[in-house]
């Protein structure tokens, strides 16, 4: 069964999407799943999702996380859908460590396509699965914010936290 909850944070209200095998299908910092279910894609989408108290591991991850254990959403399973280089690019992102902020260049680089810079911005741009792929690691090349769907102010908090 598809599912969704929210849950408050320090950050403010988060919110996943998850498939019935646990896999995250899209999140952020939101207190209204119809903010997440147009990213997710559409062979994707559930059409049955419904609200539930707990996510179980991906609840529990989400609360470790803002509580200070950063590396506990590495192991949360996460599924999207797009072309073979978005998909790749993604994967890449889920190996930048906490803390340890890249440049959308470095990034570029990381993905494989160096001269790329425009495409690694979108696929932090079009990432659905906010946290758990932490399109939040990725800054501008003079250490500037950049973008961040969920406002500057929790991509702000984000990095500070990572940062201890």
């Amino acid at each position: 069964m598809n599912a969704w909850s929210t849950i408050d944070t320090r950050i403010g209200p988060f919110t996943a999407v998850v498939a019935d095998d646990g896999a995250v299908l899209a999140s952020g910092w939101t207190g209204d799943v119809d903010d997440l279910l147009p990213l997710i894609h559409p062979s994707l989408r559930p059409a049955d999702a419904r609200a539930v108290p707990d996510l179980g591991p991906v609840g529990k991850a989400v609360l470790a996380y803002h509580e200070g254990d950063l590396g506990v959403i590495d192991a949360v399973p996460v599924r999207q859908r797009s072309g073979p280089f978005l998909e790749h690019a993604w994967d890449v992102l889920r190996t930048v460590p906490a803390g340890g902020p890249v440049t959308y260049t470095e990034y570029a680089t990381l993905s494989g396509r160096p001269a790329a810079i425009r495409a690694a911005a979108s696929a932090c741009a079009r990432n659905a699965a906010a946290l758990f792929v932490p399109c939040h690691r990725v800054l501008r090349l003079d250490g500037s914010l950049g973008g961040f769907r969920w406002g500057l102010p929790v991509k702000r908090a984000l990095i500070a936290h990572e940062a201890g």
